[in-house]
């Protein structure tokens, strides 16, 4: 077998600091804004003449935080509780051969200051330094087949959680002027019930953390109710 090296073309710096409460799948929320910064030779506009032209990209990265961990044959995805194991090649987990993920993004328009070019994106799902190995733009007659079905993943995942602010965290996010969308992007974010699927049995109250931004975020659920207590800067 012959072997093949990559090298990224670029480097994601988004909002997710930590694996934790990075939606499952991109645009889930759309709030989550990041830029994709290119590297070395690839640091050229004539790399990007035209992509303006598309809405939305696929992006090809690599896992870094998790490809020095090996792959599994099986895997437990989360959407079936972590309960039932599948394939690795018919999931989206991270453990797996080569460590390659691909992910459908927003692109927003490209920026070129100071001789740095990136892409500024939305809907991101993608952990802050993830490189990135290809960039494809998406094409809706050939990428969007709608009677295409996903089996376990055949619907958009959604809960019936609830979110509430403390005063403090309500203050806190009034007073910041930097994103305009942080109380959404929080809402959303934790609407996706981040938590891992065999803490989402128990029923007594639970405490959680997460970073996002340069913001150290601090939340309690009780039953199907989210409420950020309190919100802080690194």
């Amino acid at each position: 077998m012959q072997n093949y090296q990559i090298q990224p073309v670029g480097f994601i710096q988004s909002p997710y600091k930590q694996k934790f409460a990075i939606p499952r799948q991109p645009r889930l929320v759309p709030q989550a804004k990041a830029k994709l910064v290119f590297c070395g030779d690839f640091n050229r506009e004539e790399f990007v003449r035209g992509i303006e032209e598309f809405t939305h990209l696929w992006l090809l990265f690599r896992f870094h935080e998790t490809a020095d961990k090996g792959y599994s044959a099986l895997v437990r995805p989360p959407r079936l509780g972590g309960n039932e194991r599948k394939g690795v090649f018919a999931t989206r987990a991270t453990f797996r051969p080569n460590g390659i993920g691909m992910s459908a993004v927003k692109l927003e328009g490209v920026e070129y200051k100071n001789a740095q070019l990136a892409l500024l994106l939305s809907g991101i799902d993608l952990l802050d330094g993830t490189p990135i190995v290809d960039i494809k733009p998406y094409l809706p007659y050939s990428d969007a087949m709608i009677d295409a079905s996903a089996g376990f993943a055949d619907t958009r995942p959604e809960t019936l959680m609830t979110v509430s602010f403390s005063e403090q965290a309500e203050q806190f996010i009034a007073k910041q002027t930097r994103y305009p969308e942080l109380k959404e992007f929080i809402i959303n974010v934790l609407k996706q019930d981040p938590r891992p699927a065999y803490k989402k049995q128990k029923q007594q109250t639970q405490f959680y953390g997460m970073s996002l931004y340069e913001f150290n975020i601090r939340w309690q659920v009780d039953g199907e109710h989210n409420q950020v207590i309190e919100i802080t800067r690194e």
